[in-house]
């Protein structure tokens, strides 16, 4: 399953979700990835992402940044992005993910509803990521308008924290939904 990453300069909110989603899961198949709308090709990682990073135990030091391209997006079987602008121009430049594309903190949000309310049957994560795209439509009406993550770029540390902190609670959500207990397989 390969997790798709967009921010808009591909080097403070997206290199951050690119590293630490796979951090929340036990299933070692998950693929991630990042890119920018308007993506710093080649670019470090910011160096206050760097450095929360290197707080998580992450070493960020190979990240380079990349443009969006369709290519990049039609490889992917989720693409999370930052803001409902930015989920605009994904699916401006790539029409046919658009049911596969969505703002962190709303598939955060299905992610949790689905979860809570038991609508998740598959046993892997893939299978119930499957379930919440296929079915986002049913239950669209019941979720609340997400918010989006600010862009904490040319600011100061502590917005890069709070970036760093809501991208990981939203990740933490979508885990603790997607990811089957291993009790389930203990048999």
């Amino acid at each position: 399953m390969k997790v798709l990453f967009v921010c808009t300069g591909n080097i403070c909110r997206s290199p951050m979700g690119e590293l630490m989603f796979p951090l929340f899961f036990h299933d070692t198949t998950i693929e991630t990835d990042s890119a920018g709308t308007q993506g710093l090709v080649d670019s470090p990682i910011d160096p206050s992402s760097g450095r929360l990073m290197a707080l998580d135990g992450i070493d960020s030091s190979g990240f380079r940044s990349k443009r969006l391209t369709p290519q990049i997006a039609m490889s992917s079987d989720l693409i999370l992005c930052f803001t409902e602008r930015q989920h605009k121009k994904i699916v401006t430049l790539a029409p046919r993910v658009r049911t596969r594309t969505y703002p962190l903190n709303d598939f955060a949000n299905l992610c949790k509803y689905f979860s809570e309310n038991n609508l998740l049957q598959g046993t892997t994560i893939e299978d119930r990521l499957r379930e919440v795209m296929y079915n986002t439509s049913m239950v669209r009406h019941m979720i609340p308008q997400a918010a989006d993550i600010a862009d904490p770029y040319n600011k100061d540390f502590q917005a890069f924290q709070t970036a760093h902190d809501q991208i990981g609670y939203a990740i933490a959500d979508i885990a603790a939904a997607l990811e089957p207990t291993r009790g389930a397989h203990a048999s």
